[in-house]
């Protein structure tokens, strides 16, 4: 099956999709993803065929977020611009009609840990880690964002999730509200597949119906408010504190590139 050859492949294998992230970097999220991103879920969605999705990462690693190498160079022009693609990515993610179970073979932070929440079930391969760090760095989440995680989380753990800033394994994942489900490396893929197997069994469009039914209050919030609100986000992405964090692990990551 054809497919963005940037960042992200769609693969056929049956009645279901395999959505595979596939860039350098760890799946680190750039322009490149998003785009690929948005295309591969519309062919998937369009594709009679296919019947649900797996969204998963290739590799170690699911996705650790935001690309801060490639986007702290961005002037604020550039950056509200990846903001408004990168917020329509995940409003497409999470109103995706068809079922969606992300299987976490790796950890899924920050941005990669919002793409997870978008998906009808979570696999997280027990020993990665899922979590919203972006306040550790003070970056806010963005309002769409924002109303996605009060939505998926626990009302009593809400507070703690968003706003300490933790990252989670294993059964603190489930108690969280960031995972589902827990498999072991070796059957993480089974259950996933086994997962989505059980959601296609429905039928289609009382699947598709209910599903937005139920998140038609988070949508019509973030299509009403969303583009209002990314210049208060990026106000806080520009604050000085903020930068100079930004600056500090972008160091540290180039540090790590460094042959030895």
């Amino acid at each position: 099956m054809s497919s963005s050859p940037q960042s992200v492949t769609l693969t056929r294998e049956g009645p279901i999709g395999v959505l595979r992230m596939e860039r350098e970097h760890g799946n680190a999220i750039n322009e490149a993803l998003v785009a690929s991103l948005v295309a591969t879920l519309a062919e998937a969605e369009s594709d009679p065929e296919i019947r649900g999705v797996l969204l998963t990462g290739g590799g170690k690693i699911f996705s650790p977020g935001l690309d801060l190498q490639e986007l702290a160079v961005l002037d604020r022009e550039a950056m509200e611009r990846f903001m408004r693609r990168f917020s329509a990515a995940v409003l497409s993610l999470y109103t995706f009609p068809k079922p969606l179970v992300a299987m976490l073979q790796g950890h899924a932070l920050a941005g990669g840990c919002v793409l997870a929440l978008c998906a009808d079930w979570r696999v997280l391969r027990r020993g990665a880690s899922t979590g919203l760090n972006e306040v550790k760095v003070g970056v806010p989440l963005p309002f769409g964002v924002a109303l996605i995680v009060r939505d998926a989380v626990p009302k009593n753990r809400l507070t703690e999730v968003a706003l300490l800033g933790r990252n989670y394994t294993d059964e603190a994942a489930l108690a969280a509200g960031l995972a589902d489900e827990l498999a072991d490396p070796a059957s993480v893929e089974a259950v996933s597949r086994e997962r989505l197997e059980e959601f296609i069994a429905k039928d289609a469009s009382a699947f598709a119906v209910t599903k937005r039914y139920l998140r038609s209050p988070v949508v019509e919030r973030i299509r009403a408010n969303n583009r209002l609100l990314i210049p208060e986000w990026l106000d806080g992405w520009f604050s000085p504190g903020t930068t100079a964090r930004i600056a500090a692990i972008v160091a540290g990551l180039q540090d790590k590139g460094k042959p030895k």
